[in-house]
């Protein structure tokens, strides 16, 4: 019997896994697909291809999805998003000197205590007029946005005291050699990337700064839900098994060589394997720590697009592009993440399917709890933003009047 082929655009990040190993471990082929990956260099590009028709689907970060059917920057085309690809993973790598300036020992900085040192430095050299400068991957990213609510919540105005620049992930360290900037905020491998030559040590991961940030996702138009939602459902189902024997620790050497291949991250099989086993090493030639959830995969329907987190990145967009909030925009934006299509893709079989679409973000402490469920049971994890705020989807001005 023909595959139905599926073409899905990314680019070389350790969180593009689950569509790569859906590919190479059979799932796909198991759900009668044949999945074409299309490589790329640019958040930019992996937006352009999917929104002309070149690819079927693509990895994403999730505020461009949600930016794309907001028009922000372009004419506005519907989007969805059925299955998020991960949450965490990404980090704050800074050059050596400034490490130097703000980071006493070789363990993670804490978010509160590095932020005020940083916020001396940054104060110094801007008026000095010579401000710090971070890159980013794109503007509407999730990374751009973690490192902004650090920032404003230690006292740093983005855009005044500091530059925010955009960068290609997969030169991230090549622009840390080269001085132009001093600190990075991207996924992996290129944080270890960095670290490894010797020209980057890592100080801050984004899961301190929101322990269950939302990151990449399955992005793809709308009427694709219409015209293809059948293979939709299929495509749902092999990523979620990808995700399942993702997250085995049996397989993490062998999925960190496939992923490491030229054709995918071409990167080092360490660095790779480091991320997949939430081992960071934080300087050159140090032994990796383990970082609880650094990547996060699989556990506590973490590959279920809550409407609140896309209301959270829509809250932050706002904040950052100066726009006033809309109410109609908040509906559009929420209304890319696609819970309905999640639940009938897997109705039937082990994944926990939460009977709620939206929750309050960041309310979960220190002990997890039980959640409501249509099946299976499921059990959240804590989720706090670092500045312990929480965020009620319900409530976004409410919310963004309250921020610093």
């Amino acid at each position: 019997m023909a595959l139905d082929r599926v073409r899905i655009g990314f680019l070389p990040l350790v969180d593009a896994a689950l569509p790569i190993l859906a590919r190479e471990r059979g799932f796909a082929e198991a759900e009668g697909l044949e999945i074409a990956l299309v490589r790329d260099m640019s958040w930019a590009t992996v937006r352009d291809r999917l929104l002309y028709g070149h690819t079927d689907a693509a990895h994403m970060v999730a505020p461009l999805t949600i930016a794309t059917a907001l028009g922000r920057g372009r004419p506005a085309v519907p989007m969805a998003v059925p299955f998020v690809l991960g949450l965490n993973g990404n980090a704050v790598t800074l050059s050596l000197p400034l490490a130097a300036q703000v980071l006493d020992d070789d363990a993670l900085g804490d978010p509160v205590l590095l932020g005020a040192r940083l916020r001396s430095v940054a104060i110094a050299r801007a008026a000095a007029g010579r401000r710090l400068r971070f890159g980013v991957v794109h503007r509407y990213s999730s990374h751009n946005y973690m490192l902004r609510y650090w920032l404003a919540a230690v006292g740093i105005r983005p855009d005044t005291d500091v530059e925010i620049v955009t960068i290609s992930p997969t030169f991230a360290a090549d622009a840390l050699a080269a001085g132009e900037v001093d600190g990075i905020c991207v996924g992996e491998p290129w944080n270890g990337v960095a670290v490894d030559r010797g020209v980057g040590r890592i100080a801050l991961v984004t899961a301190q700064i929101w322990q269950r940030g939302v990151e990449k996702v399955l992005a793809m138009r709308a009427a694709t839900l219409v015209d293809r939602g059948d293979v939709v459902h299929r495509l749902i189902r092999a990523l979620h098994a990808a995700a399942a024997q993702f997250v085995d620790p049996a397989t993490r050497e062998a999925n960190a060589a496939i992923l490491a291949r030229p054709d995918y991250l071409d990167a080092p099989v360490d660095a790779v394997s480091r991320a997949i086993g939430d081992r960071v090493r934080l300087v050159r030639d140090a032994v990796p720590i383990h970082v609880p959830d650094f990547m996060f995969q699989y556990r506590e329907a973490a590959n279920f697009p809550w409407r609140s987190q896309a209301a959270w990145l829509y809250s932050q967009m706002v904040r950052w592009d100066g726009t006033p909030f809309s109410a109609a925009e908040a509906q559009t934006a929420q209304g890319v993440f696609r819970p309905d299509i999640y639940r009938a893709a897997l109705a039937g079989s082990n994944a926990p399917l939460p009977n709620a679409s939206s929750k309050l973000e960041g309310a979960i402490g220190a002990e997890s709890i039980g959640a409501g469920s249509t099946q299976g049971r499921l059990i959240l994890g804590r989720d706090a933003f670092f500045d312990r705020r929480a965020f009620d989807p319900d409530d976004i001005e409410g919310y963004l009047s309250d921020l610093p």
